[in-house]
């Protein structure tokens, strides 16, 4: 896991080295282990290094192979490496490495761009050709490992991070309309290209994007996720589709367990992470860190959920930690986690997530983490409604977004009052699928864009702020893929995530499954009341706030008079929401 950057040139200047390395610098958190920068012809490529695989010097990044006339640029991890590897042996190829970055520069020039098909893992690269100049940027199915994109002149630059790009100058930071629209409709999820701002755009998970010198490109997407059911999994008994599944996990949370360096496994005393330490005590693993972490109780909800966690940490036998995070810790940590953000993202467990990683980094240099399975397996309250309604957009809508246009006019300074974005990029995407199921709709659209943009983005950041590797073992393609052909009846059942509950009685102890669903609590950002009120209103009330003129100063007031009457149908706060993006534009000096 590490953080890339770099500039690549279409005229005959040279590319600005200075600008990499100011990427570079900013890059540190998620590479604190080395760095590098590598400039040839038209293109100048850094990079910082989490030593996760192969802990040598042998590599290095930037990555240049003279022989091959290639050299790259990669974040994330391949962890079907090894196979890889003995297959390009076959084909001829020596290695100088043991890791698995030497093998995507093999395999790119062994099969070309189809080598992204080859891969199992999460990952974000740049390749450069020596002899044409042609640059070819690409990035995983799922987009878990993020890759932005900026315009300058003459040229290109790119990099892991939104605020990386920022660092290197010269950089388009007017507010995107459609990007707003989507930041306050769509739950704050900004699906690619766009981001909110308008000099910055990001390559859409399996993606590979082909630059040619002269600057012309071709994008090639090497993956799409088809729902509904293949071949004879009409023939198929629950019985065959739960020995399938769980076959299918043991595989994606075996491969995740590669590393040169100890896996520990963040735990929230959900089912998804439960099960994942189940799986891995399967495997043998001993030793095994977890780790929780709680806030304080506000507005009479509580702020942990320890009390599931425990029983899975104590069933086991792990080395478990529990971070205790009072009040005052909180509030004098959001700056920090407004910082690590590459766009802003309103979900209260950032901040979470942020001092957990903290925490964990201590210990452990990699975790695996239970993201993405309420979304493969059908395991939020909008899903059900979808079964059986008219208007699958509307009801999607309903349930998921923010707020009403009509409000949205009330709230944004009308320059920003366009179309209805948000409502036409759902009815197109819906209307794309083939699918005659209205649910498997939901879950492609959540699977392929808002989890990519709300829950993956969410634990990159706040992980690699300190240097912490997240990988994902729901988000393994092969798991992703059977999980949709398998029937949605077997995902929506005892409330959703079915099939994944009956597996997990044959691993876990029962008290974690059949609990209330649970999420990252932290409720003083919700009922956002004393300081946190104050917290927010000295940003929203600031010169740099009333001198932009993005929101309405009725609609604020309004918000700061009663944070508990506004809260959005998924249980998040509006005031929350419009303070969330003001104070990300002000922490990045925007």
């Amino acid at each position: 896991m590490c953080g890339i950057c770099g500039e690549i040139q279409f005229s005959n200047n040279p590319p600005s080295v200075s600008a990499v390395e100011r990427m570079a610098q900013t890059l540190v958190p998620r590479g604190p282990d080395a760095g590098g920068v590598f400039a040839q012809g038209n293109m100048a490529f850094g990079h910082r290094r989490l030593k996760i695989i192969d802990l040598s010097d042998h590599a290095q990044q930037p990555m240049h192979d003279p022989a091959l006339g290639l050299t790259l640029a990669f974040n994330g991890c391949i962890y079907n490496y090894q196979i890889l590897r003995k297959e390009l042996e076959a084909l001829g190829y020596s290695f100088f490495s043991t890791g698995d970055s030497e093998v995507i520069l093999k395999a790119y020039h062994a099969w070309g761009i189809d080598c992204v098909k080859r891969f199992n893992g999460m990952f974000a690269f740049a390749i450069h050709h020596r002899d044409t100049g042609k640059i070819v940027l690409a990035r995983d199915r799922f987009g878990i490992k993020p890759l932005y994109v900026a315009e300058v002149n003459g040229g290109l630059r790119f990099a892991s991070s939104l605020p990386a790009i920022l660092a290197s100058g010269g950089i388009d930071t007017d507010i995107d309309p459609i990007a707003l629209h989507h930041y306050m409709q769509w739950h704050a999820v900004v699906p690619p290209p766009y981001t909110l701002l308008k000099g910055v755009r990001k390559l859409p998970p399996a993606t590979v994007r082909e630059i040619q010198p002269n600057g012309d490109s071709k994008d090639t997407q090497y993956w799409s996720l088809a729902m509904g059911p293949m071949g004879d999994d009409d023939q198929k008994t629950e019985a065959d589709w739960q020995e399938e599944l769980l076959t299918t996990l043991r595989t994606s949370v075996a491969r995740r367990s590669i590393a040169d360096v100890p896996v520990g496994v963040l735990l929230s005393g959900g089912l998804d992470s439960s099960l994942i330490v189940g799986l891995l005590a399967e495997l043998g693993q001993t030793d095994l860190h977890t780790f929780s972490v709680g806030f304080e109780a506000a507005g009479g909800e509580h702020g942990d959920e320890f009390k599931y966690s425990d029983i899975i940490a104590q069933h086991y036998a792990t080395d478990h930690h529990q971070i205790r995070v009072p009040s005052s810790r909180l509030l004098e940590t959001l700056p920090q986690t407004f910082k690590a953000m590459s766009e802003p993202m309103v979900s209260y467990d950032n901040v979470g997530f942020f001092l957990l990683s903290h925490e964990v980094s201590k210990h452990l240099k990699v975790v695996q983490s239970g993201q993405g399975a309420d979304e493969v397996f059908g395991g939020y309250h909008w899903y059900p409604p979808m079964v059986d309604t008219k208007t699958p957009v509307d009801t999607y809508r309903q349930h998921f977004f923010d707020r009403s246009q009509a409000e949205y006019a009330q709230a944004v300074h009308p320059r920003f009052v366009q179309d209805d974005y948000s409502q036409q990029y759902v009815e197109r995407y819906f209307s794309a699928l083939s699918t005659p199921s209205h649910v498997d709709k939901a879950l492609h659209i959540d699977t392929n864009v808002m989890l990519v943009d709300d829950p993956v983005k969410r634990v990159d950041n706040m992980t690699m702020a300190w240097g912490l590797e997240a990988r994902v073992p729901f988000l393994d393609h092969e798991v992703v893929e059977l999980a949709a052909r398998i029937p949605a009846q077997l995902k929506l059942a005892q409330g959703g995530k079915h099939i994944l509950k009956e597996i997990g009685r044959k691993i876990i102890p029962n008290q974690v499954i059949d609990r209330p669903k649970g999420y990252f609590p932290v409720p003083a950002l919700k009922y956002i009341e004393g300081p946190y009120l104050e917290f927010v209103r000295g940003y929203l009330d600031s010169e740099q706030a009333r001198s932009r003129e993005l929101f309405q100063r009725p609609y604020l007031e309004q918000l700061m008079a009663a944070p508990r009457d506004h809260i959005t149908p998924l249980r998040g706060s509006k005031l929350w929401q419009v303070a969330m993006l003001e104070m990300w534009l002000q922490t990045h000096g925007i």
